[in-house]
């Protein structure tokens, strides 16, 4: 297979990680015989530094004309005094948007090597936690109108949402409970937003379609506090944009680290965005201490989602659970009696067992 793969490492360690997962997805091309061709473009605060914006038009014209889009991370002190509407985030906000890549999924697993570094009591997590959470990426109120008072006392985001932009979420919630576990989690807060009634109102209305599917409904706030006292219950969870981001970040503690966790974003067709959830880490940049696993098991969701490559996805998925099974650890999910490693070291750990 050939494929147009555009990366955009960003910011601080965005550039260290993203060597390493290049490195791997390189180590796939050349064991499975695919040919994989790398572009590498600018996002974030880089692409302040270079154009004054945080994303270019030829940029998103690269990313869309691409098979798959590879991101580091964005942001961090450099910028927070540049004006509000070319922060490095605008330009991740652009870029989901630009890319129509409204679905985002992001696993929830505790690989158990690294049991002992998730904060839950030991018979909380005894029973398999497998959780995908499917957020919407694209509405709510991170895309709604916005305006501050004249004389700067009093703010107003607006949360919106349509039928049609739940509905394309939930559809996807749905099919993807099917080939798992069978059971689809709803969150909102019904009881108190109009936007959270007809995102409800719109998923009940779908369940119909779907009778394979158990389906409940949780308001956000007993989400958070269930995803605590048993996550075992949960398989897919589907819900908006703010609440995603916040219940997403909240597994990914569960899990142990945010460098362990990857992430896709999907729109209508194959061609996705794949990015690990942690930030730029500013404090550890150019030290070779970042955990790259998170951005290499992006590629792995890259390879399975956007180029159809479940095998190859599977070997790399299977290439970090022997490297963890061998002791090996970044200093962030590292323990007493492993052996810690470097963020180059553990790529290179990883593509040698591809």
């Amino acid at each position: 297979m050939e494929a147009r793969i555009i990366t955009l490492p960003g910011d601080y360690i965005g550039p260290e990680i993203m060597r390493e997962a290049v490195k791997v997805l390189k180590r796939v091309a050349q064991k499975y015989g695919h040919s994989f061709t790398f572009e590498e473009r600018l996002l974030g605060g880089a692409s302040i530094d270079a154009y004054g914006v945080p994303l270019t038009d030829e940029t998103l014209a690269a990313c869309n004309a691409a098979d798959a889009v590879l991101m580091g991370s964005v942001g961090g002190p450099k910028w927070d005094n540049v004006p509000a509407a070319v922060r490095p985030e605008k330009g991740l906000l652009a870029i989901r948007k630009g890319m129509q890549v409204y679905a985002n999924l992001r696993p929830c697993r505790i690989h158990p090597q690294l049991a002992g570094a998730c904060p839950l009591r030991p018979d909380i997590i005894r029973e398999p936690i497998d959780i995908m959470i499917l957020r919407e990426l694209t509405g709510d109120i991170y895309f709604g109108k916005r305006s501050r008072s004249e004389d700067r006392t009093q703010a107003t985001d607006e949360m919106a949402y349509s039928v049609a932009e739940v509905e394309r979420l939930a559809r996807i919630g749905f099919e993807m409970a099917k080939k798992r576990r069978g059971k689809l989690c709803s969150v909102d807060k019904a009881n108190v937003l109009e936007c959270s009634r007809l995102w409800r109102e719109t998923v009940q209305r779908l369940s119909a379609e779907y009778p394979e599917v158990e389906v409940s409904y949780m308001y956000v706030d007993n989400a958070a506090m269930q995803l605590i006292l048993r996550p075992s219950q949960f398989d897919v969870i589907i819900t908006g944009n703010l609440f995603g981001d916040i219940l997403s970040d909240e597994s990914a503690a569960i899990a142990g680290s945010l460098g362990m966790m990857p992430s896709a974003s999907l729109g209508d067709g194959t061609r996705g965005l794949y990015e690990p959830i942690h930030g730029s880490a500013p404090d550890i940049a150019g030290k070779d201490i970042a955990n790259p696993l998170g951005t290499i098991l992006s590629g792995a969701l890259l390879l399975r989602h956007s180029l159809g490559l479940e095998q190859e996805a599977a070997a790399i998925e299977k290439a970090v659970s022997e490297v963890l099974d061998a002791g090996f650890r970044t200093p962030d999910i590292y323990s007493e009696g492993k052996e810690k490693v470097g963020c180059i070291r553990m790529g290179d750990l990883v593509a040698e067992r591809i």
